[in-house]
């Protein structure tokens, strides 16, 4: 390899490259060989989900087209690390792809930002809420069935300037992703896991290499964070148990308590007329297994015909 010791694939967005440049700067920080100002290089990859601004992802593919081209820049080898937001990854990766590192995970709440009322209770009548996610669209109309729901698309700061604008009056985001582009003084009100529950993987970066890559995997060894991993370990099973996709509302959350973990899981009809709720607890060493049974008992629990609805929304 000439030039650079790594070369981290990421999406251009502003909060894609600050997740980019902590990667870069927990990787100098835990090996000296990478201290120098040119062993790391960052380089940005545009996906179709940033291309394509104009429509609904559950119109043009779901989460994917935030991940594909840059695994297959990762493929190529063209990078040796692959940056993501966890909640946008494939349940299933690429053959000869892994995720064997993840930083340690963000407040993974959901953040309220409205031009007036101070929680989603408070929210005047009529208050049109912009927001891309099928999650957060159904679980607002479960609690306000009153609040018109418009889809919402672009980057933190394109969906502030709408709300700026007048085009929306309130809208949702990670708080993660506002903390990380220090943007959190944004914030109306902080929704509680129970009012709102996070998209699986919310407010985790996940690290993405060759499975044959040895020295790559050397490098990120000292940075996962492994009560993040098993959180998310979780939800993803949850997720994969779920076939989920964008065009699912589904929504996870693990906890962990010394060597407990607790898992809650909800599935909704995007209108919010339906849903359903499961609750599993266990040893953090099944945290796979746990999520998997979460997600079976919500099949069992919403019926065929609620997946049928589903595939009708």
């Amino acid at each position: 390899m000439t030039g650079a010791r790594v070369r981290i694939g990421t999406r251009g967005s502003p909060l894609a490259l600050a997740q980019a440049h902590e990667l870069r700067d927990r990787l100098r920080a835990a090996h000296d060989a990478l201290r120098a100002a040119d062993a790391i290089e960052i380089r940005i990859i545009k996906t179709t989900g940033d291309k394509i601004q104009d429509r609904p992802l559950t119109e043009i593919g779901g989460k994917g087209l935030f991940t594909k081209e840059i695994e297959e820049a990762l493929i190529d080898r063209q990078i040796d690390m692959a940056v993501h937001s966890m909640k946008d990854v494939e349940t299933h990766l690429p053959e000869g792809l892994e995720i064997p590192t993840l930083l340690e995970r963000e407040d993974p709440r959901d953040a309220l930002i409205a031009r007036a009322g101070n929680s989603l209770a408070s929210l005047p009548k009529g208050t049109v809420v912009g927001s891309a996610s099928l999650r957060r669209k159904a679980q607002i109309l479960l609690h306000r069935p009153d609040l018109p729901v418009v889809n919402l698309r672009g980057n933190v700061g394109t969906r502030l300037q709408k709300l700026a604008d007048g085009k929306i009056d309130a809208t949702l985001l990670a708080l993660a992703g506002l903390r990380r582009l220090g943007m959190e003084d944004k914030v109306t009100a902080l929704l509680s896991t129970d009012e709102m529950l996070p998209a699986p993987g919310q407010g985790a970066i996940g690290i993405e290499i060759r499975s044959d890559d040895d020295e790559a995997r050397r490098w990120l060894a000292p940075l996962d964070h492994a009560a993040t991993h098993i959180a998310v370990t979780a939800e993803r099973a949850l997720l994969a148990t779920l076939d989920g996709s964008c065009r699912t509302p589904i929504a996870a959350l693990a906890e962990i308590t010394n060597d407990r973990l607790s898992l809650r899981a909800l599935i909704a009809l995007p209108d919010g007329s339906q849903h359903h709720r499961e609750t599993v607890e266990g040893p953090v060493a099944q945290a796979a297994q746990l999520g998997r049974k979460a997600g079976e008992a919500l099949r069992s629990k919403a019926g065929a015909g609620f997946f049928a609805r589903l595939q009708g929304a």
